[in-house]
């Protein structure tokens, strides 16, 4: 299939590559068209928080704060003027003044929730508020939809990305031409996944954080696959194969890996559905895509420009074959030296690195962590100033029984940890009954957390206690209760391909052993700097959806560098049967462009440091640190050290379970 696939993309090289133009620029035109329906969806089914949500019927509109700050006194501060007017104002309140009578603020009501909000009416409202300041007086407005209409537009980070990929792949190849075809073959695939995700949003729940997570995993797979394809082609070639053999071999053994690494990655993903979050499995899905897409433009698009430029490529082609790989067989001789240290130290170095991940709390960031130059942070510092930091994060308690609400409230203003409860809100016509409960602790501190669950071990079931803090804090826990079968399927699955693949029973179990690790050490790490906060970094928890993300993305990518590897040390032992010339010859062919391929990730992901959201700051750490110790310290060492002390071993398989066992064979035929 993957010959014939080859020889179609190289004979139709002209018409493989107006058929992707036209499915870009199809997808493209289409989605700018429809515009996108990005909506984020946050209900879960069963929890306490959704069933007091349940029970208030409609969510009804967001709401923003304007919150003023003067040190002479606000004494006589009205309703900010002229809001009432403005597009998607309902109603705006009387300001409430703090004791010291130096900060107030007044709730614009809307008509539509924080998330439908369109930035440009949040835009207007902000502007109108501050207008109303003047010397000595400072006006900002909170909410989770000023905190949307601030978002920077993105773009910095991905091209600092690829302009760093750029530099990699020159210095790989020696060659600006063969440098663009892997950016080339990203670029393709990255734009076509965006286009058919946005049209996706008009008929699915797509969470409004999928666009720039698409573009860091398909920039990065993209160029990851391209690049593995594209080097065993120019492998080919320095041996002195012509290029259309180059390109055959290329597809039939590079592209094979290519395609089950992305099954892998894909498989992963997926297994994000079995979380039953709303917008976590739209996400997966979209990001699923966006691999698939990439791993058909390595296999179908890369033949035909290889086709296009190959005459070029062909003279830029080096002989450097022998060269390159003396370096690394000299390095599998020193690791089959002395194995042991080689598996032990980096494995308790990589273990030490996990445990921060004993000690992670997940939430959601809130304004609280966000740049201090943003209207909806300096608001949000401001109300905790002038009113204790609860009231960034009240608790809405719903009393079903008219008969209870005294002992609720009762019981609410006797639990430790709340400052405040506001006098019995009863909806007209039926009993329900509802109060607001003030906690002492800010909504990401922890003691929020413990307050919300003592809270609703003394109501006992007499009362729901939910709101926006009560729902993250389910949704987080729903995660974490839900993380061990998420990942015991994915790796289950992924075992069970490798063992497919290469007829093995210690491989699969390797595997799985150094991935987790390597994820695991990742997490730690942005547990150090994000949770704990090193380096100057604002203490918070960690993303609620970063740990399930970072474990699908960085495990199918863990195992794209695993059967890239071991299929040429594969392909050697099949040839030889020399356990320990299996290990040398697949280090010396393939280690180089894992190294680089995995350079380029880092630098790809990396940049995402540089984006102003939190939530991204941590995918890019997480995934940026796991490739890193993926490629220098696993797959170079450990993998290499773990197959020595394995030997012949490694590629046992009990008899009947060859017998059963489909043979998926990666070697060209």
């Amino acid at each position: 299939m993957f010959v014939r696939l080859a020889v179609w993309s190289d004979r139709h090289r002209w018409k493989a590559l107006l058929l992707w133009v036209l499915i870009l620029a199809g997808v493209t035109v289409g989605a700018r068209l429809a515009g996108s329906d990005f909506r984020n969806d946050f209900t879960l089914p069963g929890a306490e928080s959704q069933q007091a949500q349940e029970l208030l019927g409609s969510r009804g509109g967001g709401t923003l704060q304007v919150v003023y700050r003067d040190p002479a006194g606000l004494s006589g501060l009205e309703a900010p003027a002229g809001i009432r007017a403005l597009p998607h104002v309902t109603g705006v309140t009387e300001p409430t003044v703090s004791a010291d009578g130096t900060i107030a603020y007044a709730t614009v009501t809307l008509d539509v929730p924080a998330e439908s909000m369109p930035a440009e009416a949040t835009r207007r409202i902000i502007d109108t508020a501050r207008a109303t300041g003047g010397p000595g007086r400072t006006v900002e407005v909170g909410g989770d939809a000023a905190r949307a209409a601030e978002e920077a537009e993105g773009g910095a980070a991905e091209g600092a990305g690829l302009l760093a990929a750029l530099v990699i792949l020159v210095l790989l190849f020696g060659s600006l031409l063969a440098a663009s075809l892997p950016i080339i073959i990203a670029l393709f695939a990255v734009g076509t996944a965006i286009g058919l995700v946005t049209l996706a949003s008009h008929v699915a729940t797509v969470a409004d954080f999928t666009t720039p997570l698409l573009i860091l995993v398909g920039l990065g797979v993209g160029i990851d696959y391209a690049l593995l394809v594209f080097s065993r082609f120019r492998g080919e070639l320095a041996a002195g194969a012509d290029r259309a053999a180059a390109t055959r071999t290329a597809l039939d053994t590079a592209g094979r890996t290519v395609f089950f690494a992305g099954t892998t990655v894909i498989v992963a993903l997926l297994g994000l559905v079995l979380l039953g979050l709303g917008a976590l499995q739209g996400v997966a899905v979209a990001l699923a895509v966006t691999v698939l897409v990439t791993m058909l433009a390595a296999l179908v698009l890369l033949p035909a420009l290889l086709g296009l430029f190959g005459a070029r490529l062909e003279r830029s082609a080096a002989k450097r074959r022998r060269a390159e790989g003396r370096l690394w067989r000299r390095w599998s001789d020193a690791v089959a030296r002395r194995p042991w240290p080689a598996v032990l130290l980096p494995f308790l170095a990589l273990a030490a690195l996990t445990v921060p991940v004993l000690d992670m709390r997940l939430g959601f960031a809130d304004a609280g962590t966000d740049d201090p130059g943003k209207t909806s942070t300096r608001a949000y510092e401001l109300l905790a100033r002038g009113f204790g930091p609860g009231v960034n994060g009240p608790l809405v308690v719903v009393v079903p029984d008219a008969a209870a609400v005294e002992s609720v409230r009762r019981t609410v203003a006797g639990t430790p940890g709340v400052a405040s409860v506001t006098d019995p809100m009863r909806r007209p016509g039926d009993d329900l009954t509802t109060l607001i409960a003030i906690p002492a602790s800010a909504p990401q501190d922890e003691a929020t957390a413990d307050l919300v669950t003592s809270l609703r071990g003394a109501l006992g079931g007499a009362a729901l206690v939910g709101g926006p803090t009560a729902a993250v804090l389910d949704v987080s826990a729903a995660l974490s209760d839900r993380l061990p079968v998420f990942v015991t399927v994915v790796v289950g699955l992924s075992a069970l391909l490798l063992l497919m693949l290469f007829r093995s029973v210690l491989i699969p179990l390797k595997a799985a052993v150094l991935n987790l690790l390597s994820v695991g050490a990742a997490m730690g790490v942005v547990v150090l700097v994000f949770q704990n906060g090193a380096f100057g970094v604002p203490p918070g928890p960690i993303e609620a959806y970063v740990p399930v993300m970072i474990f699908a993305i960085v495990f199918g990518l863990s195992m794209d560098y695993e059967v890239f590897l071991l299929a040429r040390m594969h392909e050697e032992w099949e040839r030889s049967r020399d356990a320990a010339g299996a290990i040398r010859e697949g280090l010396a062919t393939t280690a180089r462009v894992v190294t680089a391929a995995a350079a380029i990730m880092v630098v790809v992901f990396g940049a995402f440091l540089l984006s102003p959201d939190r939530m991204l700051q941590q995918f890019g750490l997480g995934l940026a640190t796991a490739v890193l110790i993926d490629a220098v310290v696993i797959r170079c060492l450990l993998l290499p050290a773990a197959m020595h002390l394995f030997g012949a071993r490694a590629w046992w398989l009990p008899a009947g379970v060859a017998r059963r066992l489909p043979r998926l064979a990666l070697e060209h035929r």
